[in-house]
């Protein structure tokens, strides 16, 4: 008799355990969606357009897309943002652009965009990541422009100049560096290998998920604190949402770094006029990484270092802001 009640404090303790998760997680999603469904509500780009928040049918997928200026007859550019954020971290940029008479696009990049959201990481590796910037880009007419990347966005504007140099009429990448110097440093320095650990943690099945998503997105919150209010608020929205954060994710788990650095996939020359933003209190970034990548700059190559972590354009608007803008006016 005296086993039996064990047996059944047993299964009780490990249906607690299991049932605690779950609640502090699933409890925690949008099953409202309200992200998605006020991206949903927006009207679809038109030529006609100028200035606001639209869908953008680009490839096989619908992209939530902020423009500025669309009317104007300056030079393209297009913004990518990098992880966990999306293309409201612009908003000062798409802004400032637009009144010195460029034409402007920032857009949620795919796993972001709720009608951009494969399954399988398969549909994250950084070539597909590339050639959604390009059919943007070809759905707009942007038959030229200037590229801006920040984080992930970095990675995939740094390939996009070697894929699709052609096209570029500059790049600017902020906090990553050129990806043949970044990805081999991840493998063989050990400095970056230390700042690089949570890419291995971040490819970990299912933790990560519960991690950012949990308790009301408590940590994700914590991890974003210095984000402005509206731009928090709108990463918290579109994470919260059940799917998001495993495509999100993707990104990083699409990653093999080994076959990467193996093959010398991107030890490979940029021929645009480069400008790179990086902050010297960045914990991602080890310093002594950065003075190599311009051995692999063919063009005009400038570089500015701030005060400052990884989130630049947040800490640093004014001069992060200052600085893109005289690199689209050089070039």
């Amino acid at each position: 008799m005296r086993w039996k009640y064990v047996k059944w404090a047993i299964v009780i303790t490990v249906v607690v355990l299991l049932l605690v998760p779950c609640y502090r997680y699933f409890g925690s999603i949008d099953w409202s969606r309200k992200h998605s469904t006020r991206i949903a509500a927006l009207p679809l780009l038109q030529a006609k357009d100028d200035t606001g928040e639209f869908r953008l049918p680009a490839g096989d997928f619908e992209y939530f897309a902020r423009v500025a200026g669309l009317q104007n007859q300056g030079p393209a550019v297009i913004l990518l943002h990098g992880f966990p954020e999306s293309s409201i971290m612009w908003a000062d940029l798409l802004k400032e652009a637009a009144k010195e008479g460029y034409r402007v696009v920032a857009f949620d990049q795919r796993g972001y965009s709720p009608g951009a959201r494969p399954k399988g990481k398969e549909h994250y590796q950084i070539d597909v990541l590339t050639n959604d910037v390009i059919a943007v880009a070809d759905q707009l007419g942007f038959d030229s422009f200037h590229l801006v990347g920040h984080d992930w966005g970095a990675v995939v504007a740094w390939n996009t100049a070697i894929e699709y140099n052609e096209r570029l009429r500059s790049l600017t990448t902020l906090s990553i560096p050129h990806l043949g110097v970044f990805f081999d440093a991840v493998l063989n320095d050990s400095e970056q290998q230390q700042r690089s650990g949570y890419i291995k943690k971040l490819q970990n099945p299912f933790l990560p998920e519960y991690k950012f998503v949990a308790n009301r997105q408590q940590f994700f919150k914590q991890m974003m604190r210095n984000s402005p209010k509206d731009q928090l608020k709108e990463y918290i929205a579109l994470q919260s949402e059940l799917g998001a954060t495993t495509a999100t994710l993707n990104w990083y788990r699409a990653l093999d770094i080994n076959k990467i650095v193996g093959e010398k996939t991107y030890i490979k020359t940029i021929n645009s006029p480069t400008l790179f933003i990086w902050g010297s209190e960045d914990m991602v970034i080890a310093p002594a990484i950065i003075p190599e990548q311009k051995t692999w700059i063919a063009a005009s190559y400038k570089e500015v270092v701030l005060p400052t972590g990884h989130g630049l354009i947040q800490s640093q608007t004014d001069t992060v802001i200052g600085a893109i803008l005289t690199h689209f006016k050089e070039n």
